[in-house]
């Protein structure tokens, strides 16, 4: 990369570091547009395999002027080989996805860890810890039902709770999982002798797995009634290799067992390709005097989502579920743009705000999702 390459990558991101580190957020379109343009022409010129792809699309720099013109690559490419924009040498982080030991896994290679962190931060202060005000010190302890980033070093779940311990963490803190098994004893322990409001962080299926201990001949004497104030983050999915555990389902028995109610039970959409993640809305608005609106992810200013009609790839319809594409300028090492393989439906358009439905299945996934991953796989041959 030379020096003008370089001096230009630093210059969006420097921007968007500033964007990130704003203690208000404010949606800029404008703003928005102008540093989508800008990462989009660096990521054409230094990914040849992105290039290739979007000048079959017939879609530069030249003629895209649009953000949403940008084309988004499936996350399934990530599996094919290596998408940045940097050499190989100046990795410092790769994440990869979880999968079988057979499966291959697609990976985000990192050169800087910089935007990732700056933009994880804001977002799980505002939506899981709203009464946190900017560069507070941490008030509450948090209990991570997921495996230590040492012991997980690939994980960019882990990498993210990791970031949230040393920025938010109280005394109490620490993590739940060893050896991919939930300490479920240890845990409950600690939850019935808590006398502090408590965070308890980690996917849908380790809260199944604790529900399943709670509900032991050891731990029947009665539910757990945790300190006021108490909340839950999980993420995931609730889909697991041979059950499904449906979301009402989960936050019923969390509520009933832990004494949390729904409204403090957040959900996070996330995945390994992004520098981003998304939130419900749900424990801000009960901090912020904004009681009764309907759940929904919400998207971080320098992120934008897009609902594709699973059949045709134009926009979905008004109430109609869509492919969910991601366009996330946090990802300026790689690609920004992506293509999900996730089904999502609008819950208020004006707003931005979109519920995640589950994965593309049957029918669906026979129109844009395949039809992108041929498009990356003609261009590829």
């Amino acid at each position: 990369m030379t020096g003008k390459h370089h001096q230009s990558r630093s210059a969006i991101e420097a921007e968007l570091l500033d964007w990130m580190c704003e203690p208000v957020w404010a949606d800029d379109a404008a703003r928005f547009e102008t540093l989508a343009l800008r990462l989009f022409a660096f990521q054409f010129e230094h990914c040849d395999a992105y290039a290739r792809y979007c000048a079959a699309r017939d879609a530069t720099p030249r003629n895209v002027s649009r953000w949403f013109e940008i084309p988004p690559v499936p996350t399934s490419a990530f599996k094919a080989g290596a998408l940045t924009c940097f050499d190989a040498a100046g990795t410092v982080k790769t994440f990869h996805t979880s999968g079988t030991t057979t499966s291959k896994r697609g990976a985000l290679h990192l050169d800087t860890l910089a935007l990732y962190e700056a933009s994880l931060l804001p977002n799980i202060r505002r939506f899981v810890f709203p009464e946190v005000d900017c560069g507070a010190w941490p008030t509450m302890s948090m209990r991570v039902l997921a495996p230590d980033p040492m012991d997980a070093p690939d994980s960019s779940l882990s990498h993210m709770f990791g970031v949230a311990l040393e920025a938010f963490a109280g005394p109490a803190s620490g993590y739940d999982v060893r050896d991919g098994v939930l300490e479920s004893d240890a845990l409950i322990d600690r939850l019935k002798s808590t006398d502090e409001p408590l965070a308890l962080c980690g996917t849908a299926f380790a809260f199944v797995h604790l529900l399943e201990a709670l509900d032991g001949k050891a731990h029947r004497e009665g539910e757990i009634a945790l300190p006021g104030g108490s909340r839950i983050m999980e993420t995931g999915g609730f889909k697991g290799r041979s059950r499904e555990v449906p979301q009402g389902e989960l936050y019923e028995s969390l509520s009933k067992r832990l004494g949390i109610p729904d409204h403090h039970i957040v959900n996070q959409y996330g995945m390994t390709e992004l520098g981003s993640q998304f939130y419900d809305n749900v424990l801000f608005d009960d901090y912020n005097g904004k009681e009764g609106r309907p759940r929904q992810k919400v998207a971080p200013p320098w992120t934008r989502i897009r609902l594709l009609d699973p059949e045709t790839g134009e926009r979905a319809r008004e109430g109609e579920a869509g492919i969910v594409v991601i366009h996330d300028l946090a990802n300026t090492g790689s690609i920004a743009a992506l293509q999900t393989a996730d089904l999502g439906r609008w819950v208020d358009r004006a707003s931005g705000g979109f519920e995640v439905l589950g994965r593309a299945q049957g029918a669906e996934a026979r129109g844009c999702s395949i039809a992108a991953d041929e498009r990356w796989q003609e261009a590829h041959r």
